[in-house]
C-alpha cells in the first residue's frame, strides 16, 4: 500500500463547522474521490487567526494588486493580521512536506482566482485572489493547488492527483541528492 501523499485543504471542505455562519461546506464527491490516496491537512485562515465562528463576513477591497480583508458591517480591517498568520502558517506548512493543496473557491483568505473583489465605489469585480491563497501561491509557486469546484470532474481529480504524485517524487529526487 503506497504512503499516501500530505495535501492541504480549506478545512471546511472537511466538513468541519468553521464557516463565517458557522456552517461548513463538506464536498463529499472531492473526499471520497481524494481520501484513500492522500493525508489531508486542513487549515482555516480565519479560524486559526483567531476569529471566531460564526464571525462576521468578510471581503476583499481596493486594488486587485494589494487588497484589503475587511468585514462587511463593521469596516474592521484584517489584512495586516492575515498576512502575519499567513507567513508563520506557511512555514508550519513546509515543515509537513505538503505535496498539493485544494482552496475553497470566492473566499475572501482562500480563493485562488475570480475571488469578489469591491473597488472605492462599492462596485463588484471578479478580480481578487484570497490573502493566504495567494501567500500561498507566492510561497510555494510549483505545488500543484486547485479550487474544489474544479475537482467535481473525474478527469480533473486524475490530473490533480497525478499532478500532486509528480510534485511528491521530483521533490524526494532532490532530497536525496
Amino acid at each position: 500500500m503506497p504512503v499516501p501523499v500530505r495535501i492541504g485543504i480549506s478545512q471546511c471542505l472537511l466538513g468541519e463547522h468553521v464557516r463565517y455562519d458557522g456552517g461548513h461546506k463538506r464536498d463529499g464527491l472531492l473526499l471520497e474521490a481524494l481520501g484513500r490516496y492522500v493525508e489531508w491537512v486542513p487549515v482555516c485562515p480565519e479560524v486559526e487567526l483567531g476569529l471566531g465562528t460564526p464571525r462576521e463576513p468578510m471581503r476583499l477591497v481596493g486594488d486587485s494588486r494589494a487588497p484589503r480583508l475587511v468585514t462587511i458591517t463593521s469596516g474592521i480591517d484584517h489584512t495586516e493580521s492575515m498576512e502575519q498568520y499567513s507567513l508563520r502558517r506557511l512555514r508550519e506548512l513546509k515543515a509537513l512536506d505538503l505535496s498539493g493543496y485544494v482552496f475553497k473557491a470566492d473566499s475572501p483568505s482562500c480563493g485562488i482566482e475570480r475571488v469578489p473583489l469591491f473597488n472605492q465605489q462599492g462596485m463588484e469585480t471578479s478580480g481578487g485572489v484570497g490573502l493566504f491563497a495567494r501567500a500561498f501561491m507566492d510561497h510555494f509557486p510549483d505545488m500543484p493547488m486547485e479550487e474544489e469546484s474544479r475537482l467535481h470532474d473525474p478527469q480533473a481529480i486524475e490530473n490533480f492527483l497525478e499532478r500532486v504524485r509528480a510534485y511528491c517524487r521530483s521533490r524526494n529526487l532532490l532530497d536525496m541528492m
